[in-house]
């Protein structure tokens, strides 16, 4: 892998054991979105710089973008489209570099038009995939996302004919944020970094967000990590963990704890990249200070933390592997694979609204605060996993569910300090 890769980045951060944070930062006007980026740079904290796109060019609705820019109107990330290569150059300049990666991220199931314009402006990492940047966000046929995307790895992948080293994050472990058990959000990852590698990409990262059980995470951590060594040995990765994505605690004594226990939970399971949230993610968008204190709270975390220690196993592992297997199974094109997966309902998220989605699986928070399937649909895990199959979840159920982290976080805080009114403490 080439120094000055993203991959090499992380892995020699790895190598001296330190924990590579980064935020999830997107700001429209290039001035700001270059502040931005050097106050992340001069954290000093190891991190990689990120630049979010906004949901316009997401959608790729780039008309809109130039509209709102000619009316001088604020978005809520950076349109990369929109812009000439040589504005997001001048925003990296001097900044961007082998000692500071910076990634775009974006949430589009067609990204062709987004891959050409960072290659364009001299990035080489991303994130995405045919499933996770499709089912959660779009209503793009999977059919055709898969399509897109194959071509999307296929741009990256040229860069490698020029002696660069592009990098495609599978956002596969983020599904919907929240109540999609470890299992299935193992098994995507994986499975997207399977078709990353089909289409010619050799450094890639698998995802998995924090979800509701630190014991449960680490078992899943490392499910991830075994599978990855299985499939995808023949290529350079690394795990990159989230912070988790649902609802948030309302304190910040309670969203501070979480964002600790996430970055406690990479050391203890070998992650080697943290997507951290702030304080001020309950309330609003978080400042450019907020991440950057956020990103010196888990880096702070991480180096407190101790590595290792026993993971028990409760079948997380044996379920992404059955997921992973039965749909490799369905056809020797990983693309072809995914699409008759989904098709089947082998690959079900639950809650998930985009028409190709069966929506026959469901998932709760148990009482010991694991996250459960209740209904598993036609996945490939008879024998594996004991759901109460036709049983529906109430709303109330849902609800707590849903609320289950930030209530336990908020109380936790609120235990140490006393009654404080909501957002403080």
């Amino acid at each position: 892998m080439s120094d000055g890769s993203f991959g090499g980045f992380v892995a020699r951060a790895a190598a001296e054991g330190e924990l590579v944070v980064q935020p999830r930062m997107g700001l429209g006007d290039p001035a700001a979105m270059r502040a931005g980026l050097a106050a992340v740079r001069g954290a000093g904290v190891r991190a990689v710089g990120t630049i979010t796109l906004d949901s316009f060019t997401r959608v790729g609705d780039h008309d809109a973008v130039r509209a709102a820019l000619a009316a001088g109107d604020a978005l809520n990330g950076y349109p990369i489209v929109a812009y000439p290569p040589g504005t997001t150059r001048e925003v990296l300049r001097g900044l961007a570099g082998d000692a500071f990666p910076v990634q775009v991220r974006h949430g589009s199931a067609r990204p062709q038009d987004i891959v050409v314009a960072l290659l364009e402006a001299g990035l080489h990492a991303t994130e995405g995939g045919p499933l996770s940047y499709c089912l959660p966000y779009s209503r793009v046929p999977v059919a055709e996302a898969v399509r897109a995307w194959a071509e999307s790895c296929l741009l990256l992948a040229e860069l490698r004919d020029r002696g660069g080293e592009p990098h495609l994050e599978s956002f596969g472990g983020c599904m919907m944020g929240q109540l999609c058990p470890p299992g299935l959000l193992v098994a995507i990852s994986v499975l997207e970094g399977v078709f990353f590698r089909r289409h010619g990409l050799g450094s890639m990262s698998l995802s998995y967000a924090q979800q509701t059980h630190p014991g449960q995470d680490a078992e899943a951590v490392r499910a991830l990590r075994v599978l990855a060594a299985e499939h995808l040995s023949d290529v350079d990765w690394h795990v990159v963990l989230y912070t988790y994505m649902g609802v948030f605690p309302r304190t910040r004594r309670g969203a501070s704890a979480l964002l600790e226990q996430a970055a406690e939970l990479a050391v203890r399971t070998g992650a080697e990249r943290l997507i951290v949230k702030t304080t001020a993610e309950a309330h609003r968008i978080p400042t450019v200070a907020e991440n950057v204190a956020a990103l010196r709270a888990a880096s702070a975390a991480a180096a407190r933390a101790e590595p290792g220690g026993p993971v028990e196993d409760t079948g997380v592992l044996a379920e992404a592997r059955a997921i992973v297997e039965a749909v490799l199974d369905l056809a020797p094109d990983p693309g072809v694979a995914l699409i008759r997966a989904v098709e089947r309902g082998y690959l079900d998220v639950p809650y998930c609204l985009h028409p190709d989605n069966a929506g026959r699986t469901r998932a709760v928070v148990d009482r010991t605060g694991r996250l459960r399937w209740s209904r598993t649909g036609s996945l490939p895990l008879a024998g594996l996993v004991e759901a109460t199959t036709g049983a529906e979840i109430t709303s109330t159920e849902l609800l707590r569910s849903l609320s289950h982290v930030e209530r336990t976080f908020d109380d936790a805080a609120l235990d140490r300090v006393g009654a404080h009114p909501v957002g403080s403490g």
